[in-house]
């Protein structure tokens, strides 16, 4: 009787963990998925927003102090001066830029209130771009801290690009 009690006592508190577990690991994923779509949602407006040249949401997609870094090597664009004169400027004329994302990859700090990304964007204009960049959550909602975009080159074509790359760089240190 003594040993029935203690293996039905055991059995419970094994079912206890096991459910304690089992719902913890629930809600890990659960706030991972709201934190994967919260990450997209911004991402996506972001692009949407630059396509529809709506400087409101495109500048607030980003933290008060986030940085882009263009294609450039002197474009890194600062909140809240050099970016937003430049999207300003930009959208001025009712005109943005169209990028698609169409593969995303996000990543997570532990506590899920940073979060790091890659993407590949399309532009029916300028062809495939790499898009970079870090979140963070802050008081439950996600802004850009960091985006960096790049072009993307097959290997096959990088021989005539690093040509053009060299050449091109060399021509401005001789105009400066």
């Amino acid at each position: 009787m003594l040993f029935h009690a203690l293996r039905t006592r055991t059995t419970h508190c094994m079912l206890a963990i096991l459910l304690s577990c089992s719902l913890n690991v629930m809600a890990s994923d659960e706030s991972k998925f709201e934190a994967t779509q919260g990450v997209n949602q911004v991402l996506d407006g972001l692009h949407q927003a630059a396509s529809q040249a709506d400087l409101e949401k495109y500048l607030g997609s980003f933290t008060d102090t986030g940085v882009f870094m263009g294609t450039d090597d002197w474009e890194r664009w600062t909140r809240p001066t050099t970016l937003d004169q430049y999207v300003a400027e930009r959208f001025a004329g009712g005109t943005g830029w169209t990028y698609q994302s169409v593969e995303r990859n996000i990543n997570f700090s532990e506590e899920k209130n940073i979060a790091w990304f890659d993407e590949i964007t399309v532009s029916k204009k300028w062809g495939r771009f790499r898009g970079t960049g870090v979140l963070i959550n802050d008081n439950g909602q996600w802004k850009i801290a960091h985006y960096a975009m790049s072009v993307l080159v097959p290997n096959e074509a990088w021989e005539k690009v690093a040509e053009i790359n060299i050449k091109t760089f060399a021509d401005r240190q001789k105009n400066e």
